[in-house]
């Protein structure tokens, strides 16, 4: 299958700090790829370097065979782009957005208000196209900067946190809309703080840390990597204090974090956890309220690669919905 996208040790370096790492990889066309990562991971520039936004230091990298720096102004014509940052202005409607958007990559006006029409009756906005953006919703302004970066119909869609900080109506809207442009051809390329939105969307996914990547496959395959190991999750009826670091005492437990108030255990051998739990749970006078093992998820691959904890991931979630909150791209 032909690539859409072709990275090679793509590296980008401010001063003595390095974003992103001899970074390598590929995207076939029609493919649904994730770009997952902590805070400061290297995602956003990444995008910024494969959209021709920054210039890396070394290494190339290619969409549909241009070259995105010698051939920037190319590739700009194929791809469309949603980024943290908002292009559009507020004082303009929806429609003249598009409009505008449309005209500057050289779409002729009859096809651009037919693609403009469209989009907005598909992104369920309308009924309220000729309204100022600026009295737009959060979810309803990312709506339209997705739309705008579809009227000119582009082969590759590039998606930085397109869900962060949005309400689970838009958010499952868009999700919707964006898969639904997969399946008629479109590549995709996804950065998200969300590890279940990555699982549900994308045909493959790149975890990185440190600007690396270290870990990369389809979602079911990564999770089957993790097969070797369970996940054991208990809920005792109080606390005892050093109650983390009891479970973590057994030679089989590989790790141990806490969820509200139930206790996930890791461990290659469930039956013989299960059975020191239960001794445990009786030398502390505690009661096991439930237990249960559960398969690995793309997030347990995700704490795997990245070495962030259930609690780290969680923050993470949070501070992406907070910065969008806080007014970034709304």
């Amino acid at each position: 299958m032909e690539n859409a996208i072709e990275v090679s040790n793509l590296t980008k370096r401010y001063g003595d700090v390095t974003a992103v790492n001899a970074m390598s990889f590929q995207v076939a066309r029609g493919e649904f790829f994730g770009l997952l990562g902590p805070n400061g991971a290297g995602k956003t520039t990444t995008i910024r370097m494969l959209t021709g936004l920054t210039k890396p230091t070394s290494g190339t990298a290619k969409i549909l065979g241009l070259n995105c720096i010698a051939e920037a102004l190319a590739v700009k014509r194929r791809i469309g782009v949603v980024s943290e940052v908002s292009n559009l202005y507020n004082e303009m409607s929806a429609w003249d957005n598009l409009m505008f958007i449309g005209e500057l990559y050289g779409v002729d006006k009859a096809t651009r208000t037919a693609r403009a029409k469209e989009l907005l009756k598909v992104f369920q906005l309308y009924e309220r196209r000729n309204d100022r953006l600026g009295t737009y919703s959060k979810g309803m302004k990312r709506r339209v900067r997705i739309a705008a970066a579809l009227v000119h119909n582009p082969d590759v869609l590039f998606l930085d946190e397109p869900t962060s900080g949005l309400d689970v109506q838009s958010s499952r809207l868009i999700r919707l809309i964006v898969r639904e442009l997969n399946r008629k051809g479109t590549t995709i390329f996804l950065t998200t703080h969300y590890i279940e939105e990555a699982d549900e969307l994308c045909n493959k996914v790149a975890i990185i840390r440190e600007g690396r990547i270290v870990a990369e496959d389809s979602p079911e395959r990564l999770k089957a990597s993790l097969q070797g190991e369970r996940i054991l999750e208990v809920a005792f009826n109080k606390d005892v204090a050093g109650l983390e670091a009891l479970l973590r005492t057994n030679g089989s437990v590989v790790d141990v974090s806490r969820q509200g108030d139930r206790y996930q255990i890791h461990t290659s051998n469930a039956s013989l956890v299960v059975k020191q739990v239960a001794q445990l749970a009786s030398l502390n006078g505690l009661e096991i309220v439930s237990i249960n093992t559960k398969q690995p998820s793309l997030e347990d691959v995700f704490v795997k690669y990245t070495g962030l904890d259930a609690v780290q991931l969680e923050r993470l979630e949070l501070l992406g919905a907070a910065k969008i909150g806080a007014g970034r791209g709304a």
